[in-house]
């Protein structure tokens, strides 16, 4: 039995109208083609539409998923480029981008979401309760390193 595909301007208007609505990348819309049972053999030359009509721009794309992961998810440097990594972005673009956010705006997240974890911990020992922290902070994706510095002050 033949695969049934959806027509390249069926793909084409679903992944423009998916684009339009929130910032993608080439990996999600791929996702999304295959999902839709769109012909492999056309994906392709979608995205690259796509891209033309800057539907996808993963310039663009790397820059509003950093910002939004750090500022609302409150992610650290480690976490936000392992995503997209997996997204498969180019390197350069993705450290562009980690380079954007300030270095004190970074350390005073960092600090801040250390500070309201440790209210909610109910560790009187304070061996335990920095590692509960150190553990809390490298989850969230920040360097082992720099949630150390803090942890000492």
């Amino acid at each position: 039995m033949k695969q049934e595909y959806i027509t390249y301007e069926k793909a084409l208007k679903k992944a423009m109208y998916l684009c339009s609505k929130a910032e993608k990348c080439k990996s999600d819309i791929r996702k999304k083609l295959y999902d839709w049972k769109a012909n492999p053999e056309e994906h392709e030359k979608l995205i690259k539409q796509l891209e033309e009509q800057q539907f996808i721009d993963e310039e663009r794309y790397v820059r509003f998923y950093v910002k939004d992961k750090f500022s609302f998810n409150k992610w650290g440097k480690i976490k936000i480029r392992m995503m997209l990594f997996q997204k498969q972005l180019p390197e350069k673009l993705i450290n562009d981008a980690l380079n954007n956010i300030k270095p004190e705006e970074y350390f005073e997240t960092l600090k801040n979401i250390l500070a309201q974890k440790e209210k909610s911990l109910k560790e009187d020992d304070i061996y335990k309760k920095k590692n509960k922290l150190l553990k809390f902070a490298v989850g969230r994706g920040f360097e082992p390193n720099l949630a150390l510095q803090l942890l000492e002050k």
